[in-house]
């Protein structure tokens, strides 16, 4: 089905946008986080949730501090740990479990982890964004927003 065959979700419900606009922009203004770390998470939560539209809007925000290896082997980030920082590696892993909660019910092990790296309020902050990325793209996937990319 086609995009124009659905609701644009933030023009039907500009207040429920307005909200989770102002989260977003806490996590992206807000925050001590790194701008390319928050971009880098996004990715890979969308990636996870199979979200077209943030997947091509956060591929081509890495892009402008990323080199293009790095990216592209973000799926496998775990397979080449030399390309990611201890704290990069730690985030994507959180983001992993936070996104994939329903299996993974944050573990413990996990939780220790990303708490080793991370300051607390990071860690919150981190956690804040990966639930704001996983509700978008709960919402641009079954929306089918549009992505930038062309044939």
């Amino acid at each position: 089905m086609s995009q124009d065959k659905r609701a644009v979700w933030h023009e039907v419900a500009p207040e429920g946008a307005k909200a989770l606009f102002s989260i977003h922009h806490y996590v992206t203004t807000g925050t001590k986080l790194p701008e390319e770390l928050i971009h880098l998470v996004f990715l890979r939560v969308s990636q996870i949730n199979g979200c077209a539209h943030c997947i091509d809007l956060h591929t081509r925000d890495l892009l402008k501090t990323m080199p293009i290896d790095k990216v592209a082997l973000l799926p496998v980030w775990a397979e080449v740990p030399h390309l990611f920082s201890d704290q990069y590696r730690a985030a994507l892993a959180w983001a992993e479990e936070v996104t994939l909660l329903s299996e993974t019910h944050a573990s413990d092990r996990a939780y220790a982890a990303a708490a080793a790296t991370f300051e607390q309020k990071d860690l919150v902050d981190l956690t804040i964004a990966i639930a704001a990325m996983n509700a978008f793209n709960r919402l641009g996937s079954p929306f089918r927003l549009p992505v930038t990319a062309q044939a």
